[in-house]
C-alpha cells in the first residue's frame, strides 16, 4: 500500500468520525442515559446532554482513523489474495478494524458514558476519578464486551454497505456518488443498530456498573442473561429506537463524509500528480 492511500485513509476516517461523533452526541446521550439501570430522569433526563463531549471529541479522529486505515488495508490485502469472495475479506476488514479501534474507542466511551450519566460531574473529573480508582484497567471496563457488540455490528453494516454501494454502481455503469454512499450507510447502519441493540444495552450496564458488582465483572452473555431475566424483551432492547435513529443517521454522515474526504482526496492526488 502506498503512503499517499494511508494518509488518505487516515485523513478521510478522521473527518467523518469528529463530525459524526460532535453533530449526534445529544442523542447518544439520550440513548445511554434510557439504557442505564437507574432510569433516565434520575441519570439526568434531557439536562446537560453535551455532558463527556470532550472526550468524545479527543477520541473520535484517531479511533476512526485507525478503523478506517486497518479496514482498508486489510481489504486490499485480502483483495489480492481472494478476489472471489468479496462479503467475506469485507467481514475480515471489519473485524481487524474493529479490534485495533477499541483500543482507543473503550477507554472513550467509559469516560463519556459515565460523564453522560453524571451530567453535574466534568469529563476530566470522570477521568481523574476513573483512573484514580480503578486505574487503567477502569478505562478498558466492558473492553470484551465492546468487542462482542462491534464485531458483528460492523460485520452486518460493512458488508451491507459495500453491496449496497455495488449494486448503486453496477445499476448506472459508474462509481457510486458520496450521497449514495451515504443512503447505504444509513440504510445498513439502521438495519445493523436494531439487530444489535441487545449487546450494545449489556456493554452499557456493565460500563456504567460500579467497581466489584456482579454486573462489573459479568461477560456480555451473563450480563445479557441478567437482563432478560429480570426485564424481558423489552430491557434487551431499551433505547433500540433513538440508536437505530442515530445509527442511522449516524451512518449517512459517517460513511458518506468518509466516502467524500476519500474521493476528493484521491481526485487532488491524481490532479498533482499530472
Amino acid at each position: 500500500m502506498s503512503e499517499h492511500s494511508s494518509t488518505i485513509y487516515l485523513l478521510s476516517g478522521a473527518s467523518a468520525g469528529i463530525i459524526v461523533d460532535i453533530v449526534l452526541f445529544p442523542l447518544d446521550t439520550i440513548k445511554t442515559r434510557l439504557q442505564s439501570a437507574n432510569g433516565f430522569f434520575r441519570t439526568g433526563g434531557f439536562r446537560g446532554i453535551y455532558s463527556g463531549i470532550l472526550s468524545t471529541a479527543l477520541g473520535s479522529a484517531p479511533n476512526s482513523a485507525v478503523f478506517f486505515f486497518t479496514y482498508e488495508s486489510v481489504k486490499n490485502l485480502l483483495g489480492h489474495v481472494q478476489p472471489s469472495i468479496p462479503t467475506a475479506n469485507y467481514m475480515i476488514a471489519a473485524t481487524c478494524g474493529e479490534t485495533m479501534a477499541c483500543l482507543i474507542r473503550v477507554p472513550v466511551e467509559v469516560v463519556k458514558q459515565r460523564a453522560q450519566a453524571s451530567p453535574h460531574v466534568g469529563t476530566l473529573a470522570v477521568f481523574r476519578q476513573t483512573v484514580s480508582q480503578e486505574g487503567i484497567r477502569g478505562l478498558y471496563r466492558g473492553y470484551l464486551n465492546t468487542i462482542s457488540r462491534e464485531i458483528p455490528f460492523a460485520l452486518i453494516q460493512f458488508s451491507l454497505w459495500e453491496f449496497f454501494k455495488k449494486a448503486w454502481s453496477d445499476h448506472q455503469g459508474t462509481r457510486a456518488e458520496p450521497w449514495q454512499a451515504s443512503m447505504s450507510g444509513a440504510l445498513a447502519g439502521g438495519i445493523a443498530a436494531a439487530v444489535t441493540t441487545p449487546l450494545d444495552v449489556a456493554k452499557t450496564r456493565v460500563m456504567l456498573a460500579e467497581k466489584g458488582s456482579v454486573v462489573a465483572t459479568s461477560t456480555v452473555w451473563g450480563s445479557l442473561r441478567k437482563i432478560y431475566v429480570e426485564e424481558g424483551v423489552r430491557g434487551l432492547f431499551a433505547g433500540v429506537v433513538p440508536r437505530v435513529m442515530w445509527i442511522s443517521v449516524g451512518g449517512a454522515i459517517f460513511l458518506g463524509v468518509y466516502d467524500k474526504v476519500k474521493h476528493t482526496l484521491e481526485q487532488r492526488y491524481i490532479s498533482n500528480e499530472k
